[in-house]
């Protein structure tokens, strides 16, 4: 399903995973994807992507904004942001700049709230000797 918009204005790809539907493979879009039906495999969207109440994914996600009113099984990785709703389920890592997390909601794993994938763990550097001048 695709939304335009009028004269000029940018366009949007909407890309709908209906209920009773069930794929298997990696997704790559520019557009935004809404799962109300079963993933298994990664998603990669510039856009938004949104797992619906009944939607399931197994795989990770990577977008710009990320909503999970669903089931997730694997690492999360949203640019922008992350909702977690009172549905939802994620058991997985996530990589967020905001995190929002309604009651009700399960989450199992970690969370960085960075803007990249790179290790969870901190490095404290010390201080290098200065030299002493006489």
């Amino acid at each position: 399903m695709k939304n335009r918009g009028f004269e000029g204005g940018n366009s949007e790809e909407i890309t709908i995973i209906s209920s009773g539907v069930k794929l298997e493979g990696k997704i790559t879009t520019s557009g935004s994807i809404r799962v109300d039906g079963v993933i298994q495999g990664d998603i990669n969207s510039q856009s938004n992507v949104t797992v619906g109440e009944h939607g399931e994914v197994n795989g990770q996600i990577n977008a710009g904004v990320i909503t999970i009113g669903g089931k997730v099984v694997g690492s999360v990785n949203a640019k922008e942001k992350l909702v977690l709703e009172a549905k939802g389920h994620l058991k997985g890592d996530i990589v967020t700049k905001i995190l929002v997390v309604e009651a009700g909601a399960r989450f199992d794993g970690k969370s960085n709230m960075g803007e990249s994938k790179e290790s969870h763990s901190f490095v404290r550097e010390t201080p290098k000797p200065q030299p002493v001048s006489s």
